[in-house]
């Protein structure tokens, strides 16, 4: 298994080509598909602010990574308001919309999300994007990097008896778009996303743009990588690709 962004060992890329024929890639949204986590950073910095959270010292960005990044909601209102739960909720929602306020018009698509698109689209494979934010979050991200058309399904935490990092959320992908776990690979972002596909018996690729990469390989993906030009990604899928072939020519 890969223990850098540097590095892929024959593990890993075999692991990936064990799913040919692949039917379907899973992504999760925040910091997966376009850089957004920048822009819950300044919303919760700013929010917190303002009710005096930390002694009315301003939150680092490693506090957020460690106590925010890929958690749903509902987790974060017992962390942040244990006493308070109306409240909490309420902050929330404010923070929420402070986000698409400061996120519209400026999320960009993560580098190389296209051309993983086009072999997505080339080799015809189901997808879906599962995702523990809210829906209203999840749609503007998703149209804001022109995905609109992509996706056959959009998969809420919220939708599901636990969000992640329980695995419900990609078992319903997989019931949703009605493919095998074996045949399907996620890219995630975050330690609790990576570690929802995981428990949801799947192989897990992990972008290590913000979050740390020890921390994240600690939930166990197959590989990391630093965005979807990454020349890891392409090897791998190169594999699997020559997987398929040579399974067609046996079969």
């Amino acid at each position: 298994m890969a223990t850098s962004t540097g590095e892929i060992s024959m593990e890993s890329s075999s692991t990936l080509a064990r799913l040919a024929p692949l039917q379907a890639v899973l992504f999760d949204i925040d910091g997966t598909l376009c850089d957004s986590d920048p822009f819950h950073y300044l919303a919760f910095r700013e929010m917190l602010l303002e009710i005096g959270y930390n002694g009315g010292v301003p939150v680092d960005e490693e506090w957020f990574v460690k106590n925010i990044s890929g958690k749903h909601n509902d987790d974060l209102v017992s962390v942040l308001f244990p006493n308070d739960h109306e409240r909490g909720v309420k902050f929330l929602d404010d923070k929420e919309a402070l986000f698409r306020r400061l996120a519209k018009e400026q999320l960009k698509p993560q580098n190389g999300l296209y051309k993983l698109r086009k072999w997505i689209e080339d080799h015809g494979l189901k997808r879906a994007a599962v995702t523990n934010a809210p829906r209203a979050n999840a749609e503007l991200c998703i149209n804001q990097v022109g995905l609109a058309d992509f996706f056959d399904a959009l998969i809420l935490g919220s939708d599901c008896k636990h969000a992640k990092p329980y695995p419900d959320p990609y078992l319903k992908a997989l019931e949703v778009l009605n493919v095998s776990k074996d045949h399907t690979f996620v890219f995630e972002d975050s330690v609790s996303g990576i570690k929802a596909g995981v428990a949801a018996g799947m192989s897990v690729i992990g972008l290590a743009n913000r979050n740390p990469s020890q921390l994240l390989m600690e939930a166990k993906p197959v590989f990391l990588i630093k965005d979807y030009e990454d020349p890891k990604l392409w090897a791998a899928l190169e594999e699997i690709d020559k997987m398929s072939a040579t399974r067609k020519t046996t079969t």
